[in-house]
């Protein structure tokens, strides 16, 4: 099973809302499928230069370790070396914080993922698992 484009576009509007609704600072959004590929990407009004390299970062690390990119964080912080060498074997796709977030059916099948980048990474995560909540689907975040 894969995740639409029309899903993954309300995923994305509805994060984006969700950023707005709370003041939150430009958000970009990058969904993936779970072959790590782009599936839809888009960048708020004002939202900084390299937005986009790092919210796929953050959803591409979840996808290639299994887990939300706030595992990642904690690794990072644990495990330094891990993390290098994640970071050295996937020439440094990754981006181990918050607001990488996988996205599964309720069958526990992996859809993709979603990053989410431009305000703090707690509150890229919170804009994130309100995209997924509005698609109806479960999100794993850590």
């Amino acid at each position: 099973m894969t995740l639409s484009l029309a899903d993954a576009n309300i995923l994305i509007d509805a994060a984006m809302k969700e950023g707005q609704a709370k003041g939150f600072a430009p958000l970009a959004v990058c969904v993936l499928d779970t072959g790590g590929h782009v599936q839809a990407f888009q960048r708020a009004d004002g939202a900084s230069m390299m937005r986009f390299e790092i919210a796929r970062g953050k959803a591409y690390g979840a996808l290639a370790v299994g887990k939300g990119s706030r595992w990642l964080n904690a690794q990072a912080e644990g495990r330094p070396h891990f993390l290098e060498g994640l970071s050295n074997v996937s020439g440094g796709k990754i981006v181990p914080v918050p607001g990488g977030v996988l996205i599964k059916d309720q069958d526990g099948t992996l859809l993709g993922a979603v990053g989410i980048t431009g305000d703090t990474s707690d509150n890229d995560e919170i804009a994130a698992l309100a995209g997924i909540a509005a698609i109806g689907k479960v999100a794993i975040a850590d």
